[in-house]
């Protein structure tokens, strides 16, 4: 039975990884994307008005665009890399006819753009970059050859052929990519003498490409660009940090001046949170994404669509879900099951199917901007919201923690009830410290909330599968008794102890996790009396279940205990794995298939395929666990 239990987690959670982690972009393709960006910011040296400046580099370009069209071929296969190969095909002939230097960049540019569609790779740092860090590591690694100041004129640079680029070059610098400085930066170029900086972590690579970025650029060009970045149309250009790292200077121009593009990636490079500040958040964010979500299925990307709805709900909604909760349960369920149907027939649906779903829930979106957009509630709604909250979250890690102490109790294994204890305080110590970081410290983001709990319930669910499994074993045989007095004290002792801490600190966590996002809402409306009356009462109410379910089974023969508690558990273990379920499909690790049945929470039961099948799974298991259990019981009872 622990093996099945096992087998079961084990592939519930491999399925999360495989959804978890999107597939990283083949080596070859990075490569690729550099060298068309190669030719985007060095064929300006190479052909001048028509004609060849420098036969070596000129060479340079065909070869570089020759290789580009093979790698495209080697990549695996895609919908697009027909048009990407298309694209470099257009970008070879610009090359081989002369073209002006800003068509090439232009070509190349469009060419990249669909590689990364393609083949996604990261194109901006996860947090905001560190200048004095990146500017540190320049002086340590890079200054020696490309110069103090950027010129290309370090103390090495002499004996280094071909010499290191002077990264104050404006014509270079103005075609070339803060993602393009990265990729150099942590691959290397072969030929030169500019190794790969790969062992660097990743926020030091980024800090570092952003660093070189600000060296052709003077303090009155971003002096200039903050005063222009006020400008509405400026900012439209920049919407985020994946905008300033992946946007050249000649890009810019072409929706500014030239002289406007300069100086606002000038700003932009150096202060590259004005960026951040600007970008879209809640359900602006939702509305965006569910738009370029529809788009990309209607080109044929259905895994970039996918990738887009499930942002739409993370990224977008999933922020002010606990603000939607604790105003309007109703439509926040109604939002949640609309967000899951969209993204069902985003990746089994047709088009036509995926845009009714969408207008479904962009009139849900109106529901809740109109929601939201109301005066704060009134005191006694913030009252109940905290009061029934608290009941909600708190009740089944009180019934998962009341009878694990109950059970050590009847086993007469006092001491190590201090390690049940420890979990649950410990919990609650962490839930005290998780409010702390998400309110002064960092945002937790959609993802790591829905994971979080996700897997909290899974495992808790096969735990409690486990020891339900376990206890009606005994209890069914009749020979509880005569097994807590032989195998029980040694085996708790030793086995078990540290597991009892893990389950009762999960149990406990996953929901006071819930219920730190959910109170952080409630703290906007400004009613904090009515909360902390709310908070109180739910605590006063919890303590009197608990003192009745641990009075009432303190008074029950053992095996009748063993019995009741049994079912218990393995009830608690369906609704688990149903909730644990639903929160991975909300974070992405496993699909979507909606279904025609209720929606019951408090039981763990969603209308999707994949809630109902793993609550199914679990059920099937109890059921012939405990059959099993009662005919080896009448077996032993019969001899």
């Amino acid at each position: 039975m622990r093996k099945i239990l096992c087998l079961l987690a084990g592939l519930f959670l491999s399925a999360g990884l495989l959804h978890a982690q999107p597939a990283a972009a083949p080596a070859d393709a990075r490569q690729l994307w550099q060298l068309l960006d190669y030719v985007a910011v060095d064929y300006g040296g190479a052909v001048e008005n028509g004609a060849v400046a420098s036969e070596s580099e000129y060479a340079e370009m065909l070869d570089f665009t020759e290789n580009a069209a093979q790698q495209i071929q080697q990549l695996p296969a895609h919908a697009s890399r027909a048009a990407i190969a298309e694209a470099i095909k257009a970008l070879r002939a610009a090359v081989e006819r002369k073209a002006e230097p800003a068509e090439v960049a232009r070509l190349a540019h469009a060419a990249n753009a669909l590689v990364i569609a393609a083949y996604p790779m990261p194109v901006a740092p996860k947090a905001l970059p560190d200048l004095a860090r990146g500017a540190a590591l320049y002086a340590q690694q890079c200054a020696s050859c490309h110069g103090a100041t950027g010129d290309g004129n370090g103390p090495l640079a002499a004996s280094l052929d071909p010499r290191p680029i002077a990264f104050t070059d404006r014509e270079r610098a103005a075609s070339r990519s803060l993602m393009a400085l990265h990729q150099v930066i942590s691959q290397g170029v072969d030929g030169t003498s500019m190794p790969s900086f790969a062992a660097l972590p990743e926020e030091d690579l980024w800090a570092l490409a952003f660093f070189a970025g600000t060296l052709s650029y003077d303090e009155a060009m971003r002096s200039r660009g903050a005063q222009l970045w006020q400008d509405a149309k400026t900012r439209q250009g920049f919407p985020d940090l994946a905008a300033v790292t992946t946007t050249t200077e000649l890009a810019a121009a072409e929706t500014l001046s030239k002289d406007a593009a300069r100086d606002v990636t000038a700003y932009l490079r150096a202060h590259p949170d004005a960026a951040e500040a600007g970008k879209p958040a809640g359900l602006t964010l939702a509305r965006q994404r569910l738009k370029e979500s529809l788009a990309a299925l209607h080109a044929g990307n259905r895994s970039e669509a996918t990738r887009l709805a499930l942002s739409a709900y993370l990224d977008g909604f999933e922020p002010i879900e606990p603000m939607v909760g604790a105003r309007n349960k109703s439509l926040l369920v109604a939002v949640e099951d609309a967000m899951l149907n969209y993204r069902s027939q985003v990746s089994g649906g047709t088009p036509e199917q995926a845009q009714a779903a969408a207008a479904q829930l962009d009139q849900l979106f109106a529901q809740v901007d109109e929601e939201l957009g109301t005066a704060q509630a009134a005191p006694l709604t913030t009252f109940i919201g905290a009061l029934t909250i608290l009941l909600r979250e708190g009740l089944e890690a009180l019934l998962i923690v009341v009878a694990m102490i109950a059970f050590l109790k009847k086993a007469e294994r006092r001491n190590v009830l201090h390690y049940v204890h420890a979990g649950w305080i410990s919990a609650l110590v962490a839930g005290a410290f998780t409010w702390v970081v998400a309110t002064f410290l960092v945002e937790i983001s959609g993802a790591s909330r829905e994971v979080t709990e996700g897997v909290g319930s899974v495992f808790a669910a096969v735990v409690l599968l486990s020891v339900g499994m376990w206890m009606h074993n005994k209890s069914a045989a009749g020979r509880w008794q005569s097994y807590l007095d032989e195998k029980l004290s040694a085996a708790v002792a030793q086995r078990s102890a540290w597991a009892l801490f893990a389950l009762a600190f999960i149990a406990v966590y996953r929901e006071v996790f819930e219920t730190v996002l959910f109170y952080s809402a409630l703290t906007a409306d400004g009613n904090n009396g009515a909360l902390l009356g709310g908070f109180f009462t739910a605590v006063a109410l919890l303590a009197v279940v608990a003192w009745i379910l641990l009075r009432s089974s303190a008074r029950m023969p053992i095996g009748k205990f063993f019995s009741i508690t049994s079912v218990l558990v393995a009830v608690l273990a369906v609704v688990l794995i149903g909730k644990g379920v639903a929160g991975l499909q909300e974070a992405g690790w496993i699909g979507v298939h909606p279904v025609l049945a209720p929606r019951i929470e408090i039981l763990g039961v969603f209308p999707t395929l994949e809630t109902l099948l793993a609550q199914a799974v679990v059920l099937a298991i109890v059921l012939a666990g405990f059959a099993l259990n009662r005919r080896a019981g009448s077996k032993a009872l019969a001899r």
